[in-house]
């Protein structure tokens, strides 16, 4: 059999000896190599023999090794010749214990542990000025198949696994790259804008060069307000390129026209102009009218240092202002306009208003009278404010009706009075009329009643305004309430005067949006209802009012109580006649009662919320219009809907969607049971 180390010749020469039974150190073996072809596992047995080491072998290392040395070799260098051959094979030894490695494919070598022995090494490498990112892209074509290049944005490392020659070259071109080499450069303005500058720099630089990208990157411009200039940071020879421009557009500045025209985009010329007015000394303006609408008419400002005026004007049919100053005060101007033209924030307020009442009475009450058609027989009757009906008018309508004539206008008033106390009257009535003798009439009413009523109150109204701005809502009606009445001599001239009041359900509020997160309020909650008439045979309504007027503070989207009231009122009444109603039993014949009881509860609950978006407008119009679509007035047979139909027609829009809910982890909690 052909021996796979043919030529593997041993020409060292071991001395040992003993000396007191022990065993002398070894001395170095030396070996020369020359391997053609040889089955790489045979060759790591040979050498597994020759240095006294251990290998596992993974069942994928497989082929043939060409090795040759033009000398002898001793255990470190036939070791160190063993791993190079391996790794020019792709393969590695890995570790694992004292003198024992596991060889394996290279592949794998990333996910060991590195050890400086096996020439695999792992090394994280800690940026200063260079983006990780950017950093490993520019790393991963200098290393092997089998090595790996990882960053991490979050600490800015770079971590690179690979053979330690390869990581020794590559932790010198780092610390070449690693540098700051960039410039700081400020430079300040006279004439023109600081954020207006940066913001046509920005752009110059963001435009593509010769190779289709842009120098965005190398130049980092950054607007400082508070002295008007401009700090340019990035390659010092692009900086160079950039100041000769900003000092070309400062100084064209300086020769353009004092008056400049500004557009709003968000703010009311109106209201802002007074506030610019007051910043340069100009009197406030005096509105007047012309050919060509509403102007502003304004007084000069006092000269400055320069001996000019700074004038600002408004023109309303364009929401702009005109300012007519020096450049430096117009620069001044300009920055203040443009943190005040910014878009506001809107507060949806909430609110439920929440009334239960519920009335009762009792009443029972006994009415005698003793008299006579004639009036030959004396008169004697009981009559009670508590009870009904008017036993008196009744028995004055039967006198009358025996004693006047059909067509006497005193027997129609009589009976007219009688038919208003019966129909007024309500419960349970029992009566007893009869004559004793001739014309003498005795009778007796007994009226038993008991009420008992509740109502209930619930109105949702809501309101969507500006941050800072007053808004309204009345979802009521107008009532009129007489306010004088004249008749005139002899009632020539009769006449009337009333006056409207709304009557119904009202929210005023300011809101004001704190730098907290919080909200104040600055509201009135009014709820007004009709109770009636003051009494039967009087017109003048009698109004039922509650005004709630505070201001609050309230988080962003809280539900919190504005106020309630807490009512309940119990009215007893007992009428009698003295002496007779003592009698024992017979007394309740000539006794009266009435028991009236009402109770009120009222509870207003508010809940504002910040919209600072469309996104956010569109997610609160969604679900509010999905309810009234859901109302079964607007569904058609068909599947059609009326509320769809009259946006798509009228509004030429599409309707409102209900965005998507929210994920499981990210809802809410449901409110737990009061």
């Amino acid at each position: 059999m052909r021996k796979t180390l043919r030529t593997l010749a041993l020409a060292a020469v071991i001395a040992s000896g003993l000396s007191s039974g022990a065993t002398a150190p070894a001395l170095a073996q030396t070996q020369v190599l020359n391997v053609q072809d040889a089955d790489i596992r045979a060759f790591i047995q040979d050498v597994a023999r020759s240095t006294g080491m251990t290998f596992i072998v993974d069942p994928r290392v497989k082929g043939t090794v060409t090795v040759a040395s033009d000398g002898p070799l001793n255990k470190s260098e036939l070791f160190e010749v063993f791993l190079a051959t391996l790794r020019a094979n792709n393969y590695v030894a890995i570790p694992t214990g004292p003198s024992t490695y596991r060889i394996e494919p290279a592949e794998n070598a990333a996910r060991q542990p590195t050890s400086a022995r096996n020439g695999f090494v792992t090394e994280v490498f800690r940026l200063r000025t260079v983006d990780a990112a950017s950093a490993a892209e520019m790393l991963k074509p200098l290393v092997g198949p089998q090595g790996v290049v990882t960053a991490n944005p979050r600490g800015n490392t770079v971590v690179v696994a690979d053979y330690a020659d390869n990581v020794r070259r590559i932790r010198g071109l780092i610390g070449q790259i690693d540098q700051d080499r960039a410039s700081v450069q400020t430079v300040t303005l006279q004439y023109s804008s600081a954020r207006e500058i940066a913001a046509v720099l920005s752009d110059l630089t963001a435009l593509p060069g010769a190779d289709g990208k842009g120098a965005r990157g190398a130049v980092s411009i950054v607007p400082v307000d508070s002295s008007n200039s401009i700090m340019l940071r990035g390659d010092p020879d692009a900086i160079q390129r950039l100041v000769p421009i900003i000092a070309d557009l400062d100084r064209r500045a300086q020769s353009k026209a004092d008056v400049q025209v500004i557009f709003l985009r968000h703010a009311n010329a109106e209201e802002m102009l007074p506030v610019l007015q007051q910043l340069v000394g100009q009197t406030p303006s005096r509105p007047t009218s012309g050919a060509g609408g509403q102007t502003a008419e304004a007084e000069p400002a006092q000269a400055g240092a320069a001996g000019q005026k700074a004038t600002i004007a408004r023109y309303p049919g364009a929401n702009a202002l005109i300012i007519n100053a020096p450049p430096e005060t117009q620069r001044m101007l300009a920055e203040v306009i443009r943190q005040l033209d910014v878009r506001r924030e809107q507060v949806l307020v909430e609110a439920i208003v929440v009334e239960v009442s519920d009335d009762t009475a009792q009443r029972l009450g006994v009415q005698t009278i003793l008299g006579s058609g004639k009036g030959t027989v004396p008169f004697a009757a009981t009559n009670y404010s508590n009870t009904g009906p008017n036993i008196l008018a009744l028995t004055g309508a039967i006198v009358g009706q025996n004693n006047l004539p059909e067509d006497s206008a005193l027997l129609a008033s009589l009976r007219d009075s009688a038919i208003s106390s019966l129909l007024g009257s309500n419960g349970a009535l029992g009566a007893v009329t009869g004559t004793l003798s001739g014309d003498t009439l005795f009778g007796f009413i007994i009226n038993a009643v008991r009420e008992d009523g509740s109502s209930k109150l619930l109105s949702t109204p809501s309101i969507l305004t500006l941050d800072n701005r007053e808004a309204s809502i009345l979802v009521g009606q107008e009532v009129p309430i007489t306010t004088g009445e004249v008749l005139g001599n002899a009632n020539s001239n009769p006449f009337r005067t009333i006056q409207r009041q709304d009557v119904g359900i009202r929210l005023t509020v300011t809101p004001q949006i704190n730098a907290g997160g919080g909200i104040t309020l600055h509201l009135r909650q009014e709820v007004s209802a009709i109770a009636g008439t003051v009494t039967t045979n009087s017109p003048e309504l009698v109004l039922n009012k509650r005004v709630i007027e505070t201001t609050a503070v309230v988080d962003d989207g809280a539900i919190v109580v504005l106020g309630g009231l807490l009512q309940q009122d119990e009215k007893i009444s007992l009428e009698r006649t003295p002496i007779l109603s003592d009698i024992p039993g017979l007394g309740e014949l000539f006794k009266s009662r009435a028991r009236e009881g009402k109770r009120t509860n009222l509870m207003i609950f508010l809940r504002p919320r910040i919209i600072r978006s469309a996104e956010e407008a569109q997610a609160v119009t969604g679900p509010r219009y999905e309810l009234l679509r859901q109302d079964p007035a607007l569904n058609r047979k068909d599947g059609s809907n009326d509320l769809d139909a009259l946006v798509l027609d009228y509004l030429r829009a599409n309707p409102p969607t209900v965005p998507p809910p929210l994920p499981p982890a990210a809802a809410a909690p449901p409110p737990a049971n009061p």
